[in-house]
């Protein structure tokens, strides 16, 4: 459980000018991360990562201080409710076009391999 891995810091976003307290991201957690994802970071790289996922913990934290009581839950990013085509009969490709270029038919069906075994 990654809530182990924590303890709270004095955050900083310059580009914002918010200061805040947030999660800490730790190296242990970087590294439990890590071996979940089945990734392997340099120390290079683990350093940038933390820092990174630092920046996205701040910014997912100071997002909670918004006041969302009167807004209404979003469902879906654009207007378009069941864009889907009204289902008619169409015409539809003759059993000899759909045979032709099968490697083997069996009269008006397509011959496949055997893949379940009893």
């Amino acid at each position: 459980m990654l809530c182990e891995f924590y303890s709270l810091w004095l955050g900083y976003i310059p580009s914002l000018n918010i200061t805040f307290a947030v999660m800490e991201v730790t190296s242990e957690m970087v590294d439990k991360l890590a071996h979940l994802a089945r990734l392997y970071f340099t120390e290079e790289e683990k350093k940038d990562f933390t820092a990174d996922l630092q920046n996205m913990v701040a910014f997912v934290e100071k997002l909670k201080e918004i006041d969302t009581t009167h807004v209404a839950p979003l469902l879906h990013m654009g207007d378009a409710v069941n864009a889907l085509r009204k289902d008619e009969i169409q015409g539809s490709v003759p059993t000899t076009d759909a045979l032709a270029n099968a490697p083997e038919a069996n009269g008006s069906f397509f011959t496949v391999p055997k893949v379940i075994k009893k």
